[in-house]
C-alpha cells in the first residue's frame, strides 16, 4: 500500500495551487493522509475527487466550513498497522514522549503545523512523521511532502521528497 503524506498547504495565501509533482503522486497513492492547514474547502475537494481514499484533519488555520467536514484528529488501520493524523503535537522538545502518552494505541502519528519535515520514533515505537509543507518553506530550503509504504505491518520506504522552488 502506498502512502502519499502532505500538510499545511494553506491554498490559496501561501500559494495558487498544489505542485504539479504533488499533483503527479496522487494516482500512485491508495491512501493520502493531510495533516490539516487546508485553508480553503477547494483543496478538500480536489483530494476527494483524485484520492482513491483520503484521511484529513483540519488545523488551526482552518474555518468552520472544514472544521465541519473533518475531525480534529483521525485513525485508521492501514496494512496491518494503526496511524493517526493530527495537525498540531506542541513543541518539539519532548514531542516523542507527549505523543506516545496521548496516542498509546497507535503505530504511526502523522502531524503538521511546523512546516518542517519531523521523522523520529518514540522509545514506545511510536513513529513520527511531518511531511513539512508543499507550498510554504517556513524557515527551510525546500518545500516537501512525504511517500512511504505499508505492507504486513511494517513501515517502509518513507521518503521525503523536495519540491523545485518557485
Amino acid at each position: 500500500m502506498r502512502l502519499l503524506l502532505t500538510s499545511d498547504t494553506h491554498l490559496p495565501k501561501r500559494a495558487r495551487e498544489l505542485p504539479a509533482p504533488l499533483l503527479a503522486e496522487l494516482p500512485r497513492a491508495d491512501v493520502v493522509l493531510h495533516a490539516g492547514d487546508w485553508v480553503d474547502a477547494a483543496t478538500l475537494d480536489l483530494l476527494e475527487r483524485r484520492s482513491r481514499r483520503l484521511i484529513g484533519v483540519y488545523g488551526n488555520n482552518d474555518g468552520p466550513e472544514l472544521r465541519a467536514r473533518l475531525p480534529e484528529v483521525a485513525h485508521a488501520e492501514l496494512g496491518g498497522l494503526r496511524f493517526g493524523v493530527v495537525h498540531e503535537t506542541g513543541p518539539a522538545e519532548g514531542r516523542e514522549t507527549r505523543c506516545a502518552a496521548r496516542f498509546p494505541d497507535l503505530d504511526v502519528l502523522v502531524f503538521g503545523h511546523s512546516h518542517i519535515p519531523w521523522d523520529t520514533t518514540a522509545p514506545s515505537g511510536l513513529r513520527l512523521l511531518n511531511p513539512g509543507s508543499p507550498t510554504d518553506r517556513r524557515r527551510r530550503p525546500y518545500c516537501t511532502y512525504m511517500t512511504a509504504e505499508v505492507a504486513d505491518g511494517c513501515l517502509t520506504g518513507v521518503e521525503l521528497h523536495r519540491l523545485p522552488r518557485r
